[in-house]
């Protein structure tokens, strides 16, 4: 591996041109006016390279012989590979142990309005069974929405399990995290690139956008009356189902509980006072995915319905 894609090159420093334009994408401010963020890892630069957004790639001196595959695959297709000093790595990395290893990406850019046309028809199969991401103009059936969330880690790990539950995408809403920053995109583990991530601060258009695509809208609280196995079971998550989330410190405001179509809770059966968000966000997607293969199968009712 060297700089440059082929041909012996010096490593590159901490204060090298390319490295300090791509340090700055640690900020927010800059992320936006570039239209880039780091994506930081193997698991990230591995997905970002399959999904087409993979623009530069950084390669500490001490990881280029780890990840020699991948770095033959970025030069492949064109892309120009640096390889920096592992002091470069450090300043390049936001954790206390760098991986080495640091892409910039492309910003998706993607809008409430492109995850799917409203007028197309359903996806033809249920979330949770493959396929059913919507594309060729299908409906989504299922969505996270996490509104004001302020841990990015919960919110990484948040994207990674709605992509595991075969949701359509995560919508950011509200004042609050970051998606794109190096925690969120190191706990996603790569999953940011495999659905759609929308950033909408109009948690007002949020909310629009879920009722005019047909969304069923279910908000979690712990406080709601009633149990999420119990709606489960009675075929309320088998269709389109918008889940909003609330922030770990407030959960949702009585203004968006109002707005819902319903208000679930996830049970807690010790004396724990709560789930955190990742958690209940998994067992609300895993639930909605359960149901939606139980309804199409036919099996409603005949296998206990993940009661407790």
């Amino acid at each position: 591996m060297s700089a440059r894609r082929s041909g012996a090159g010096t490593a590159l420093g901490p204060r090298a041109a390319s490295v300090a334009a791509a340090r700055r994408l640690r900020r927010p401010s800059a992320r936006r006016a570039e239209g880039l963020f780091l994506a930081e890892g193997f698991q990230a630069v591995e997905a970002a390279l399959t999904a087409g957004r993979l623009v530069e790639l950084f390669v500490g001196e001490s990881a280029g012989a780890r990840h020699g595959e991948l770095v033959a695959g970025a030069a492949a297709e064109g892309l120009p590979v640096r390889l920096v000093t592992d002091a470069a790595a450090a300043a390049l990395s936001e954790t206390v142990t760098p991986r080495g290893l640091v892409g910039v990406a492309t910003l998706p850019g993607t809008r409430l309005t492109d995850i799917a046309d409203p007028s197309g028809a359903e996806a033809a199969a249920p979330a949770g069974d493959g396929g059913g991401r919507p594309g060729g103009g299908a409906r989504p059936a299922l969505v996270a929405v996490c509104v004001a969330a302020n841990d990015p880690g919960n919110a990484g790990t948040v994207i990674r399990t709605a992509d595991a539950a075969g949701a359509d995408a995560v919508v950011f809403a509200g004042d609050g995290v970051d998606p794109f920053g190096g925690k969120c995109v190191r706990a996603s583990a790569g999953s940011l690139f495999h659905l759609p991530v929308v950033v909408e601060p109009d948690l007002a258009a949020a909310l629009g956008w879920l009722r005019g695509t047909g969304f069923r809208v279910v908000a979690t609280s712990g406080h709601g009356v009633r149990d999420l196995y119990d709606a489960a079971d009675a075929g309320e998550l088998d269709g389109p189902t918008g889940w909003l989330f609330g922030n770990e410190a407030h959960g949702l405001p009585p203004e968006v509980l109002t707005a819902a179509d319903a208000v679930l809770r996830v049970p807690v059966y010790g004396q724990a006072e709560s789930l955190n968000l990742a958690v209940a966000t998994a067992l609300c997607l895993y639930a909605s995915a359960r149901a939606r293969r139980m309804a199409r199968s036919g099996t409603h009712g005949t296998g206990g319905g993940g009661r407790r």
